[in-house]
């Protein structure tokens, strides 16, 4: 099913086709990755609820929830550096979401462009897929 802001003209409340479809953790809140729209970039992870979930539908700009503040805040307000709503979707189970945004400067609150440029690369063992497979593995 596919949603677009024409869909619907409530601008008080989400509409409840889509707050229907969302799984919110016991807080009411669903993740949010934010992901550069032409590079297709991660910038950072974010939470939602249906609140922040409207207004992002309805004004091209994302907002959060924020956890620690309790409160809302949109992306770019006080530094500048917004984020511009390119598309959005819900994963297959609706306790995630994705937001492809134009981002003006930096997605992080420390200033680097991605909130992941900061943390780094963790050790890990790569995983190679054997170049037989295709489609799909036979585990048996």
């Amino acid at each position: 099913m596919n949603e677009t802001i024409t869909d619907y003209d409530n601008t008080t409340e989400l509409d409840p086709r889509i707050a229907a479809r969302l799984k919110r953790d016991d807080k009411g809140l669903v993740a949010a990755v934010i992901q550069q729209y032409d590079t297709h970039e991660v910038l950072m992870v974010g939470y939602m609820d249906d609140e922040a979930v409207r207004r992002t539908l309805t004004t091209g700009r994302v907002t959060f929830w924020s956890r620690s503040r309790q409160e809302y805040w949109r992306k770019g307000d006080t530094s500048g550096h917004a984020q511009f709503v390119k598309s959005f979707a819900l994963d297959c189970d609706g306790d995630a979401i994705l937001v492809e945004v134009d981002q003006v400067g930096a997605a992080c609150h420390t200033g680097k462009h991605s909130c992941f440029d900061e943390g780094g690369q963790l050790p890990v063992i790569v995983g190679n897929r054997p170049a037989c497979v295709t489609d799909r593995m036979d585990l048996d």
